[in-house]
Protein backbone atom coordinates (compact mmCIF):
# COMPACT_ATOMS: atom_id res chain seq x y z
CA UNK A 1 0.00 0.00 0.00
CA UNK A 2 1.34 3.25 -0.62
CA UNK A 3 2.14 5.94 1.67
CA UNK A 4 -0.02 8.90 2.21
CA UNK A 5 2.01 12.51 1.78
CA UNK A 6 1.77 16.08 2.27
CA UNK A 7 1.99 16.53 -1.50
CA UNK A 8 -1.03 13.95 -2.10
CA UNK A 9 -3.09 16.10 0.55
CA UNK A 10 -2.15 19.11 -1.14
CA UNK A 11 -2.53 18.28 -4.43
CA UNK A 12 -6.34 17.11 -3.28
CA UNK A 13 -6.98 20.60 -2.13
CA UNK A 14 -5.47 22.37 -5.21
CA UNK A 15 -7.61 20.05 -7.54
CA UNK A 16 -10.78 20.64 -5.64
CA UNK A 17 -10.56 24.63 -4.76
CA UNK A 18 -11.17 27.87 -7.02
CA UNK A 19 -8.26 29.67 -7.41
CA UNK A 20 -6.70 33.33 -5.34
CA UNK A 21 -7.73 34.68 -2.93
CA UNK A 22 -11.06 35.16 -2.04
CA UNK A 23 -12.51 37.00 0.59
CA UNK A 24 -16.11 36.02 2.33
CA UNK A 25 -18.04 33.41 4.63
CA UNK A 26 -20.71 32.06 2.04
CA UNK A 27 -18.91 29.49 0.61
CA UNK A 28 -16.87 28.28 3.81
CA UNK A 29 -20.24 29.45 6.12
CA UNK A 30 -22.10 26.54 4.11
CA UNK A 31 -19.76 24.19 3.60
CA UNK A 32 -19.56 23.77 8.15
CA UNK A 33 -22.84 23.63 8.03
CA UNK A 34 -22.92 20.68 5.56
CA UNK A 35 -19.47 19.12 8.20
CA UNK A 36 -22.11 19.44 11.19
CA UNK A 37 -20.08 22.88 11.95
CA UNK A 38 -17.08 22.11 13.68
CA UNK A 39 -15.82 24.88 14.24
CA UNK A 40 -17.96 25.19 17.43
CA UNK A 41 -16.69 21.71 18.92
CA UNK A 42 -14.41 23.67 21.52
CA UNK A 43 -14.35 26.63 22.82
CA UNK A 44 -11.19 29.27 21.10
CA UNK A 45 -9.09 32.00 21.00
CA UNK A 46 -9.55 33.91 17.67
CA UNK A 47 -5.86 35.89 16.89
CA UNK A 48 -5.91 38.38 13.92
CA UNK A 49 -3.53 41.18 13.18
CA UNK A 50 -0.62 42.33 10.81
CA UNK A 51 2.44 41.01 12.83
CA UNK A 52 3.30 38.96 15.56
CA UNK A 53 0.16 37.01 15.41
CA UNK A 54 1.91 33.36 15.13
CA UNK A 55 4.18 34.15 18.17
CA UNK A 56 1.33 34.92 20.63
CA UNK A 57 -0.93 32.13 19.20
CA UNK A 58 2.65 30.01 20.54
CA UNK A 59 2.32 32.25 23.79
CA UNK A 60 -1.28 30.84 24.11
CA UNK A 61 -1.31 27.49 22.95
CA UNK A 62 1.79 26.39 25.65
CA UNK A 63 -0.21 28.04 28.58
CA UNK A 64 -3.08 26.61 28.00
CA UNK A 65 -1.11 22.95 27.14
CA UNK A 66 0.84 23.19 30.84
CA UNK A 67 -2.82 24.12 32.20
CA UNK A 68 -3.16 20.43 31.27
CA UNK A 69 -6.13 21.28 28.40
CA UNK A 70 -5.50 19.49 25.04
CA UNK A 71 -5.02 21.90 22.69
CA UNK A 72 -5.55 22.19 18.71
CA UNK A 73 -3.05 25.22 17.47
CA UNK A 74 -4.12 26.22 13.75
CA UNK A 75 -1.82 29.08 12.35
CA UNK A 76 -0.95 30.12 8.96
CA UNK A 77 1.76 30.14 6.34
CA UNK A 78 3.55 26.53 7.24
CA UNK A 79 7.41 26.70 6.98
CA UNK A 80 8.34 23.44 6.01
CA UNK A 81 5.47 21.49 6.00
CA UNK A 82 1.83 21.93 5.78
CA UNK A 83 1.85 19.57 8.85
CA UNK A 84 3.01 22.63 10.62
CA UNK A 85 -0.84 24.63 10.05
CA UNK A 86 -2.16 21.98 13.13
CA UNK A 87 -0.69 21.35 15.93
CA UNK A 88 -2.87 18.90 18.18
CA UNK A 89 -1.31 18.93 22.09
CA UNK A 90 2.01 20.61 20.66
CA UNK A 91 2.60 17.82 17.92
CA UNK A 92 1.93 17.61 13.82
CA UNK A 93 -0.85 15.10 12.90
CA UNK A 94 0.44 12.80 10.06
CA UNK A 95 -0.20 12.89 6.38
CA UNK A 96 -2.83 10.20 6.54
CA UNK A 97 -4.82 11.77 9.43
CA UNK A 98 -4.69 15.28 6.91
CA UNK A 99 -5.99 13.15 4.08
CA UNK A 100 -9.31 11.58 5.91
CA UNK A 101 -9.93 14.90 6.83
CA UNK A 102 -9.39 16.35 3.29
CA UNK A 103 -11.75 13.73 1.89
CA UNK A 104 -14.30 14.38 4.53
CA UNK A 105 -14.40 17.83 3.11
CA UNK A 106 -14.19 17.61 -0.16
CA UNK A 107 -16.82 15.04 -0.71
CA UNK A 108 -18.96 17.67 0.32
CA UNK A 109 -18.26 19.64 -2.96
CA UNK A 110 -19.55 17.49 -5.50
CA UNK A 111 -22.54 16.33 -2.82
CA UNK A 112 -23.61 20.09 -3.00
CA UNK A 113 -25.00 22.72 -6.02
CA UNK A 114 -24.07 25.45 -4.45
CA UNK A 115 -20.38 24.32 -4.03
CA UNK A 116 -19.83 22.99 -7.21
CA UNK A 117 -20.89 25.76 -8.67
CA UNK A 118 -18.90 28.01 -6.75
CA UNK A 119 -15.83 26.04 -4.82
CA UNK A 120 -14.43 27.33 -1.69
CA UNK A 121 -10.96 28.57 -1.89
CA UNK A 122 -7.38 26.46 -0.58
CA UNK A 123 -7.06 28.38 2.76
CA UNK A 124 -11.14 27.27 3.35
CA UNK A 125 -10.90 23.74 2.28
CA UNK A 126 -7.46 23.65 4.92
CA UNK A 127 -9.27 25.39 7.10
CA UNK A 128 -12.83 23.74 7.14
CA UNK A 129 -10.38 20.23 7.18
CA UNK A 130 -8.66 21.70 10.31
CA UNK A 131 -12.02 22.43 12.61
CA UNK A 132 -12.43 19.03 11.54
CA UNK A 133 -9.44 17.64 13.07
CA UNK A 134 -9.89 19.70 16.13
CA UNK A 135 -13.37 18.24 16.49
CA UNK A 136 -12.18 14.41 15.47
CA UNK A 137 -9.16 14.80 17.73
CA UNK A 138 -11.47 16.07 20.94
CA UNK A 139 -9.89 19.33 21.66
CA UNK A 140 -10.54 20.68 25.08
CA UNK A 141 -9.46 24.18 23.41
CA UNK A 142 -8.24 25.77 20.19
CA UNK A 143 -5.83 28.90 19.42
CA UNK A 144 -6.65 29.87 15.87
CA UNK A 145 -4.88 32.49 13.82
CA UNK A 146 -6.56 34.46 10.75
CA UNK A 147 -5.08 34.18 7.42
CA UNK A 148 -5.46 37.28 6.27
CA UNK A 149 -7.34 40.15 7.47
CA UNK A 150 -10.31 39.04 9.61
CA UNK A 151 -13.90 40.19 8.93
CA UNK A 152 -13.73 37.97 5.76
CA UNK A 153 -11.44 35.73 6.87
CA UNK A 154 -13.26 31.83 6.97
CA UNK A 155 -11.78 31.60 10.74
CA UNK A 156 -13.90 34.34 11.72
CA UNK A 157 -16.95 31.42 11.62
CA UNK A 158 -15.62 30.10 15.05
CA UNK A 159 -18.91 29.87 17.05
CA UNK A 160 -17.57 29.68 20.81
CA UNK A 161 -14.86 32.22 21.28
CA UNK A 162 -13.75 33.16 24.83
CA UNK A 163 -11.06 35.49 24.01
CA UNK A 164 -10.38 37.96 20.51
CA UNK A 165 -7.24 39.34 20.42
CA UNK A 166 -5.35 41.57 18.18
CA UNK A 167 -1.48 42.06 17.18
CA UNK A 168 -0.01 44.61 15.96
CA UNK A 169 -1.46 45.93 12.87
CA UNK A 170 0.30 47.36 10.10
CA UNK A 171 0.20 48.23 6.30
CA UNK A 172 -0.02 45.20 4.48
CA UNK A 173 -2.27 43.35 1.79
CA UNK A 174 -3.88 46.47 0.85
CA UNK A 175 -5.25 45.37 -2.29
CA UNK A 176 -7.77 43.24 -0.01
CA UNK A 177 -7.88 44.95 2.98
CA UNK A 178 -7.67 48.54 2.31
CA UNK A 179 -5.15 51.21 1.61
CA UNK A 180 -5.16 53.87 4.99
CA UNK A 181 -4.45 52.30 7.91
CA UNK A 182 -7.59 52.67 9.34
CA UNK A 183 -9.43 50.60 6.85
CA UNK A 184 -7.34 47.60 7.67
CA UNK A 185 -7.49 47.69 11.19
CA UNK A 186 -11.33 48.20 10.74
CA UNK A 187 -11.50 44.42 9.14
CA UNK A 188 -8.87 43.13 12.25
CA UNK A 189 -11.00 44.79 14.94
CA UNK A 190 -14.62 43.67 13.68
CA UNK A 191 -13.55 40.00 14.51
CA UNK A 192 -14.85 41.55 18.37
CA UNK A 193 -18.04 39.59 19.77
CA UNK A 194 -21.15 40.71 22.27
CA UNK A 195 -19.92 39.54 26.17
CA UNK A 196 -16.58 38.42 25.18
CA UNK A 197 -13.37 39.70 25.59
CA UNK A 198 -11.05 41.55 23.33
CA UNK A 199 -7.28 42.30 23.70
CA UNK A 200 -5.39 44.71 21.31
CA UNK A 201 -1.87 45.36 21.87
CA UNK A 202 -2.47 48.88 20.60
CA UNK A 203 1.22 49.69 19.73
CA UNK A 204 -0.54 52.09 17.39
CA UNK A 205 -1.79 54.52 19.83
CA UNK A 206 -4.06 56.56 16.83
CA UNK A 207 -5.80 53.22 16.50
CA UNK A 208 -6.89 52.49 19.77
CA UNK A 209 -9.93 54.69 19.67
CA UNK A 210 -11.09 52.97 16.90
CA UNK A 211 -11.22 49.63 18.49
CA UNK A 212 -12.79 51.02 21.61
CA UNK A 213 -15.56 52.18 19.37
CA UNK A 214 -15.77 48.53 17.85
CA UNK A 215 -16.04 47.37 20.68
CA UNK A 216 -18.67 49.17 22.14
CA UNK A 217 -20.81 48.59 18.59
CA UNK A 218 -20.45 44.84 19.42
CA UNK A 219 -20.47 44.82 23.22
CA UNK A 220 -17.14 43.83 23.34
CA UNK A 221 -15.17 43.86 26.23
CA UNK A 222 -12.10 45.43 25.54
CA UNK A 223 -8.88 45.19 27.20
CA UNK A 224 -5.27 46.90 25.85
CA UNK A 225 -1.72 46.36 26.62
CA UNK A 226 -0.53 50.09 25.65
CA UNK A 227 -3.18 50.80 28.68
CA UNK A 228 -4.03 48.21 31.01
CA UNK A 229 -0.52 46.55 31.54
CA UNK A 230 2.48 47.64 33.24
CA UNK A 231 5.63 45.88 32.54
CA UNK A 232 9.05 46.29 34.84
CA UNK A 233 12.71 44.91 34.56
CA UNK A 234 13.11 44.07 31.09
CA UNK A 235 15.67 42.20 30.15
CA UNK A 236 15.97 41.07 26.43
CA UNK A 237 19.03 39.06 25.69
CA UNK A 238 20.18 35.74 22.76
CA UNK A 239 18.54 33.56 25.51
CA UNK A 240 14.64 35.35 25.57
CA UNK A 241 13.06 37.72 27.64
CA UNK A 242 12.76 38.26 31.24
CA UNK A 243 10.15 40.98 32.73
CA UNK A 244 7.47 41.64 35.10
CA UNK A 245 4.18 41.95 33.81
CA UNK A 246 1.18 43.81 36.13
CA UNK A 247 -2.27 44.01 34.63
CA UNK A 248 -5.95 43.63 36.09
CA UNK A 249 -6.28 40.04 37.94
CA UNK A 250 -2.62 38.53 37.36
CA UNK A 251 0.37 40.15 38.43
CA UNK A 252 3.72 38.25 37.77
CA UNK A 253 7.29 38.70 38.62
CA UNK A 254 10.24 37.46 36.31
CA UNK A 255 8.34 35.93 33.75
CA UNK A 256 10.77 33.95 31.15
CA UNK A 257 10.45 33.74 27.65
CA UNK A 258 12.47 31.32 25.38
CA UNK A 259 11.65 33.62 22.17
CA UNK A 260 14.07 36.29 21.60
CA UNK A 261 13.50 40.33 20.42
CA UNK A 262 12.16 42.98 22.18
CA UNK A 263 8.94 42.51 20.08
CA UNK A 264 8.57 39.31 21.84
CA UNK A 265 7.93 41.10 24.98
CA UNK A 266 4.95 42.88 23.40
CA UNK A 267 3.55 39.38 21.97
CA UNK A 268 4.02 38.02 25.51
CA UNK A 269 2.60 40.39 27.15
CA UNK A 270 -0.91 40.30 24.79
CA UNK A 271 -1.23 36.60 25.79
CA UNK A 272 -0.67 36.91 28.89
CA UNK A 273 -3.61 39.88 29.20
CA UNK A 274 -5.75 37.66 27.02
CA UNK A 275 -4.93 34.84 29.57
CA UNK A 276 -5.79 37.19 32.52
CA UNK A 277 -9.53 37.64 30.95
CA UNK A 278 -10.29 34.08 30.58
CA UNK A 279 -8.81 32.55 33.27
CA UNK A 280 -11.98 32.87 35.71
CA UNK A 281 -13.29 30.89 32.51
CA UNK A 282 -10.65 28.51 32.62
CA UNK A 283 -9.70 27.76 36.35
CA UNK A 284 -6.51 25.88 35.50
CA UNK A 285 -4.68 28.93 33.98
CA UNK A 286 -2.75 29.39 37.11
CA UNK A 287 0.20 30.93 38.07
CA UNK A 288 2.86 28.22 37.48
CA UNK A 289 0.70 27.23 34.18
CA UNK A 290 1.41 30.82 32.91
CA UNK A 291 5.34 30.85 33.71
CA UNK A 292 5.85 27.74 32.76
CA UNK A 293 3.78 27.63 29.50
CA UNK A 294 5.46 31.52 28.45
CA UNK A 295 8.90 29.96 28.92
CA UNK A 296 8.34 26.83 27.02
CA UNK A 297 6.84 28.62 24.07
CA UNK A 298 8.51 27.77 20.24
CA UNK A 299 7.83 29.22 17.41
CA UNK A 300 10.57 28.64 14.87
CA UNK A 301 11.90 31.41 12.26
CA UNK A 302 11.21 34.50 14.29
CA UNK A 303 14.83 35.65 15.51
CA UNK A 304 15.66 32.11 15.75
CA UNK A 305 19.23 31.25 16.39
CA UNK A 306 19.97 28.36 14.53
CA UNK A 307 23.74 28.28 14.86
CA UNK A 308 25.42 29.69 18.05
CA UNK A 309 28.97 28.29 17.51
CA UNK A 310 31.45 28.45 15.72
CA UNK A 311 31.18 32.25 14.89
CA UNK A 312 29.57 33.76 12.77
CA UNK A 313 26.00 33.70 15.28
CA UNK A 314 22.90 32.64 12.15
CA UNK A 315 19.45 34.12 13.39
CA UNK A 316 16.24 33.47 10.85
CA UNK A 317 13.46 35.59 10.97
CA UNK A 318 10.47 35.95 8.51
CA UNK A 319 9.71 39.82 8.60
CA UNK A 320 8.49 40.63 5.50
CA UNK A 321 6.69 43.87 6.11
CA UNK A 322 8.08 47.49 6.71
CA UNK A 323 6.43 47.40 10.56
CA UNK A 324 8.37 43.08 11.16
CA UNK A 325 11.55 44.88 9.50
CA UNK A 326 11.35 47.91 11.25
CA UNK A 327 10.88 45.60 14.58
CA UNK A 328 13.26 42.93 13.61
CA UNK A 329 16.23 46.05 12.75
CA UNK A 330 15.37 47.06 16.43
CA UNK A 331 15.91 43.77 18.16
CA UNK A 332 19.35 43.41 16.42
CA UNK A 333 20.56 46.24 17.05
CA UNK A 334 19.58 46.21 21.02
CA UNK A 335 21.15 42.25 21.00
CA UNK A 336 24.20 42.92 19.03
CA UNK A 337 25.36 45.95 19.14
CA UNK A 338 28.97 47.16 17.69
CA UNK A 339 28.83 43.64 16.12
CA UNK A 340 29.14 43.08 12.11
CA UNK A 341 25.64 42.20 10.77
CA UNK A 342 25.65 39.95 7.76
CA UNK A 343 21.67 40.58 6.13
CA UNK A 344 20.95 38.08 3.71
CA UNK A 345 17.72 39.19 2.57
CA UNK A 346 15.01 37.87 0.01
CA UNK A 347 11.37 39.21 -0.51
CA UNK A 348 8.48 39.34 -2.73
CA UNK A 349 8.34 41.56 -5.51
CA UNK A 350 4.41 42.76 -4.16
CA UNK A 351 6.09 43.78 -0.99
CA UNK A 352 8.19 47.58 -0.39
CA UNK A 353 11.05 46.07 -0.60
CA UNK A 354 12.63 49.90 -1.17
CA UNK A 355 11.56 50.96 2.49
CA UNK A 356 12.51 47.69 3.92
CA UNK A 357 16.18 47.97 2.60
CA UNK A 358 16.53 51.41 4.07
CA UNK A 359 15.47 50.04 7.61
CA UNK A 360 17.94 46.87 7.03
CA UNK A 361 20.74 49.68 6.31
CA UNK A 362 20.30 51.22 9.36
CA UNK A 363 21.16 48.39 11.47
CA UNK A 364 24.52 49.49 11.45
CA UNK A 365 27.49 51.60 9.55
CA UNK A 366 28.90 48.20 9.16
CA UNK A 367 26.03 46.08 7.49
CA UNK A 368 27.21 43.67 5.19
CA UNK A 369 24.47 42.50 2.63
CA UNK A 370 23.53 39.35 0.58
CA UNK A 371 20.34 39.57 -1.79
CA UNK A 372 18.98 36.46 -2.94
CA UNK A 373 15.22 35.02 -4.06
CA UNK A 374 13.01 32.00 -3.62
CA UNK A 375 14.20 29.55 -5.96
CA UNK A 376 11.34 28.33 -8.60
CA UNK A 377 8.58 31.28 -6.99
CA UNK A 378 7.42 33.44 -9.66
CA UNK A 379 6.04 35.75 -7.20
CA UNK A 380 9.78 36.28 -5.45
CA UNK A 381 11.86 39.58 -6.58
CA UNK A 382 14.98 38.34 -8.40
CA UNK A 383 18.26 38.50 -6.66
CA UNK A 384 19.80 40.36 -9.05
CA UNK A 385 16.83 42.92 -9.24
CA UNK A 386 17.21 43.05 -4.98
CA UNK A 387 20.92 43.44 -5.65
CA UNK A 388 20.57 47.08 -8.03
CA UNK A 389 17.50 48.30 -5.57
CA UNK A 390 20.19 48.45 -2.50
CA UNK A 391 22.79 49.77 -4.44
CA UNK A 392 21.44 53.58 -3.41
CA UNK A 393 22.44 52.58 -0.13
CA UNK A 394 26.25 51.91 1.47
CA UNK A 395 27.23 48.36 2.46
CA UNK A 396 30.31 46.90 4.15
CA UNK A 397 30.89 44.45 0.88
CA UNK A 398 29.85 47.12 -1.61
CA UNK A 399 32.59 46.97 -3.92
CA UNK A 400 33.07 48.96 -6.62
CA UNK A 401 29.98 50.04 -7.10
CA UNK A 402 28.44 46.37 -7.33
CA UNK A 403 27.07 43.93 -4.92
CA UNK A 404 27.06 40.12 -5.78
CA UNK A 405 23.65 38.56 -6.45
CA UNK A 406 22.78 35.13 -5.27
CA UNK A 407 19.67 33.46 -7.11
CA UNK A 408 20.60 30.19 -4.53
CA UNK A 409 19.82 31.17 -1.03
CA UNK A 410 22.30 28.92 0.57
CA UNK A 411 25.16 30.43 -1.60
CA UNK A 412 24.65 34.00 -0.21
CA UNK A 413 23.85 32.34 3.32
CA UNK A 414 27.04 30.37 2.87
CA UNK A 415 28.87 33.44 1.70
CA UNK A 416 28.10 35.50 4.40
CA UNK A 417 29.23 32.63 7.13
CA UNK A 418 32.43 32.83 5.84
CA UNK A 419 35.30 34.15 8.11
CA UNK A 420 36.63 35.82 5.14
CA UNK A 421 33.25 37.82 4.88
CA UNK A 422 34.37 39.26 8.47
CA UNK A 423 30.80 38.77 10.06
CA UNK A 424 29.74 38.59 13.84
CA UNK A 425 26.25 37.91 12.92
CA UNK A 426 24.37 36.11 9.81
CA UNK A 427 20.59 37.25 9.69
CA UNK A 428 18.52 35.21 7.04
CA UNK A 429 15.29 37.29 6.72
CA UNK A 430 12.52 38.66 4.62
CA UNK A 431 10.15 36.51 3.53
CA UNK A 432 9.02 33.54 4.75
CA UNK A 433 8.99 31.54 2.35
CA UNK A 434 12.36 31.86 2.04
CA UNK A 435 12.95 31.09 5.59
CA UNK A 436 10.82 28.07 4.77
CA UNK A 437 13.11 27.28 2.28
CA UNK A 438 16.59 27.42 3.86
CA UNK A 439 15.44 25.94 7.74
CA UNK A 440 15.51 22.08 6.61
CA UNK A 441 18.51 22.40 4.68
CA UNK A 442 21.01 24.72 7.09
CA UNK A 443 19.65 22.54 10.24
CA UNK A 444 21.02 19.25 8.02
CA UNK A 445 24.02 21.30 7.37
CA UNK A 446 24.72 22.44 10.29
CA UNK A 447 24.07 18.75 12.53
Amino acid sequence: MTSISFDDVEQLFNRRASQGIRPGLDRIGHLLSLLGNPEGTCPSVHVVGTNGKGSTCAFLDSVFRAAGYRTALYTSPHLESPGERLLIDGSPLSPSRWMTAAQAVTEKLSDDNFLRDDPPSYFELVTASAFWLMRDESADFAVVEAGLGGRLDATNLLSDVACSVVASVSMDHTEYLGTTIEKIAAEKFAVVRARVPACYLGDSRALIPLFREFCARAGALPSIVAEDVKLSNVQVSEDGCVFGFSAPGLELKEVRTGLIGSYQVANASLAMLAVSCMSEKFPRLTEEAIREGMKNAIWPGRLEILRRAPSPLLVLDGGHNIDGVTKLSESVSTLWRDKKIGVVYGVMKDKDYPACLAVLNGISKTTAFYPTCVPGMERSLKATALAEAALKFEWRNKTEGQIAAFDNPLDAINRALDKSEGNDVVLVCGSLYLIGHVRGALASQLS
